[in-house]
């Protein structure tokens, strides 16, 4: 079976030409001709591939070769050259010319007019993880396993010529019989020549690695969504999991999607190459999802049950599913036209991250997958996390110095306060429009004005929504997103009929949930004490018990991990009328105490809806809602 939806004429002729001679290169200059690329995924050599990028003939006496630092998306410098190993470049005779390694991603190769093709073995990122104390997010890394599956995250495995990153690139991988490929990526899965040689091509290089592609035996399921023809492509190392498992629900949430967004339609292909590692071996461990403009890849562990499995697809894709609104669709110059290797970044991660995430709650309680309830529970846990972070950061600076210090650590907060930012944003707009129109009513008109292959510039943004909005929305701009001033959210929920307030929550004595109170120390398992900040419950809190007390006995047995855990099994038995009797360490002291353990809870924040609201507050409240 096949899994691509485009043709392209000059597959035969590529091919033809990557299995040409040498000296019929200096017919075309590299400014005509395609970079042809060669990655050979069956002659597999200490866990390593061997690729070949082939340019058309150079007339300067030195070029550089790069592979990238960094790639859009990932917003981190991950230096993809550090997996590059045995890096040669060759003359038409297949000598050696000299090549001199600059960083860990760029080679000056002298001589270039003699320059036939460069070529070097990759290391994958997957089963170094483990190793690496920044290693690379798993759904941008890279796998090699031989004969069962390739994770080939272009950028990973094709470099570039500088000055040459607009040329064309062909692609062709020997592959293993029984592997298939998974990609958007234009071509012919196998072709008249070879059937084990795949090729495909793309316009740039930014193409190139935008379209990643997964190798692995037959386990996908195809179903179209709306004019989208989306592919699941699932590998499961101990064939735990099928596509067909989670096609179901897959349908139903990208068909919700695609409700939700109406008549924005910036593909008619969607690739979800879900990755499954397993746990119990060097394996990747960055769990979550990297978009593209037509796919996304998705690296999740394979011991999950069906249940948490589902629900995080639905969480990641649809997230990811919505980048095809912005960036991909409505994007700064910056993004357009991306530096591999020296990147100047946007100031707009509010919106690249934090409209995709608010979109992804947002639509899933206007498509009635989740409750009311749910939603405020989500939003009151993005402002929850959004605290950790500096709040008083301007978004624009963090966004525009992601790479740098001291923004860098905050980046996270783009999911948090980043999808809050778009929540206010859509209240405001509700309520001067009357209801009418939101954030999704205006990334529909950016995607209008703008698209796929027209950039804004950075700094015209915020003029540009004010001038299709309100002087409220410059307000808030100013004030909340360039600007360094908290939010208070609580104005925000009034304009709506809501407001938090705190309530009680029961829990149990030593764990909230799957969340303990307690911890051990990693250097002597004897040594058990309450977890410090966290906000503990009234268990703890009527017994005068604090965070980093440790303890020394309860109900007179001496603790220890050992010896607490049946008294956690006795704890589910326990009334309110149980009395308990603690001794812990404090500050080098034994503090005794004895009491009722009564009925555990902890205060938590709510959103609820406020009485004796005006009606059209409760009708723009629906507006927002289940418009």
């Amino acid at each position: 079976m096949k899994f691509y939806m485009k043709k392209n004429v000059l597959i035969i002729a590529f091919a033809l030409i990557l299995n040409a001679c040498g000296a019929g290169k200096v017919l075309m200059s590299a400014e005509n001709s395609p970079i042809l690329t060669s990655i050979d995924l069956v002659n597999i050599v200490d866990d390593k591939v061997q690729v070949g990028v082939n340019p058309g003939a150079f007339t300067t006496s030195t070029v550089i070769f790069r592979i990238p630092k960094t790639v859009p998306g990932t917003y981190s410098s991950d230096n993809y050259g550090q997996y590059i190993e045995d890096f040669e470049a060759l003359d038409y005779k297949g000598n050696l010319l000299n090549s001199k390694k600059l960083d860990d991603n760029t080679w000056s190769i002298s001589g270039a007019v003699q320059l036939d093709k460069v070529q070097y073995w990759v290391n994958d990122t997957y089963d170094t993880e483990n190793d690496v104390e920044d290693a690379v997010f798993s759904p941008a890394g890279t796998n090699i396993s031989k004969g069962s599956n390739f994770m080939l995250n272009l950028h990973g495995f094709v470099g570039y010529f500088d000055g040459f990153k607009e040329v064309p690139y062909a692609i062709q991988i020997k592959k293993p019989a029984d592997l298939i490929a998974t990609t958007t990526l234009s071509g012919e899965v196998g072709g008249k020549i070879d059937p084990l040689l795949d090729a495909f091509t793309a316009k740039r290089y930014f193409e190139v690695i935008d379209n990643p592609i997964m190798y692995a035996k037959p386990n996908t399921e195809t179903f179209e969504i709306n004019g989208i023809t989306v592919t699941l492509s699932l590998y499961s190392p101990n064939d735990v999991y099928k596509a067909s498992d989670l096609k179901d629900r897959m349908v139903a949430m990208m068909g919700a999607q695609k409700k939700f967004l109406g008549n924005v339609d910036s593909t008619k292909e969607y690739n979800i190459l879900l990755y499954m590692s397993d746990v119990n071996i060097p394996d990747a461990h960055g769990y979550g999802a990297l978009e593209h403009h037509t796919s996304t890849v998705v690296v999740l562990p394979e011991a999950m049950d069906i249940g948490r499995l589902e629900q995080a697809m639905v969480d990641v894709v649809s997230h990811e599913f919505f980048h095809i609104v912005t960036p991909l669709s409505v994007h700064s110059k910056e993004i357009q036209y991306f530096d591999f290797n020296d990147p100047k970044m946007s100031e707009h991660l509010w919106m690249y991250e934090g409209t995709t995430e608010y979109f992804a709650n947002l639509f899933q309680i206007q498509q009635g997958l989740i409750s009311e309830e749910d939603f405020y529970e989500r939003m009151l846990g993005k402002i929850t996390n959004s605290k950790f972070y500096d709040d008083s950061m301007s978004f624009t600076m963090m966004s525009k110095n992601i790479l740098e210090q001291p923004y860098e650590p905050n980046y996270a907060n783009v999911y948090e306060k980043g999808a809050l930012i778009n929540m206010c944003l859509d209240i405001i707009l509700r309520e001067k429009s009357n209801g009418e129109k939101g954030m999704l009513w205006l990334m529909k008109e950016l995607s209008k004005k703008y698209g796929t292959d027209i950039p804004f510039e950075d700094e015209a943004l915020f003029s540009e929504i004010v001038s299709m909005t309100y002087p409220e929305v410059d307000s808030f701009f100013k004030a909340h997103v360039i600007g360094t001033t908290p939010i208070d959210y609580n104005t925000f929920f009034a304009k709506v009929g809501l407001a938090t307030k705190d309530v009680e929550k029961p829990t149990g004595y030593f764990f909230d949930g799957q969340v303990p109170y307690m911890d051990v120390d990693v250097q002597n398992d004897s040594v058990v004490f309450i977890r410090e900040n966290i906000e503990l419950n009234s268990f703890f809190n009527d017994l005068k018990l604090q965070g980093g007390d440790i303890f020394r006995t309860i109900n007179e047995q001496e603790i220890n991990l050992e010896t607490l855990r049946p008294i956690i099994g006795e704890s589910f038995g326990w009334t309110p009328e149980t009395v308990v009797s603690v001794t812990v360490e404090r500050d080098g002291e034994m503090v005794s105490v004895t009491g009722p353990v009564g009925q555990p809870v902890k205060k938590v924040k709510k959103i609820v809806a406020l009485e004796g609201i005006a009606e059209e507050t409760v009708t723009l409240r629906n507006a927002w809602l289940k418009n």
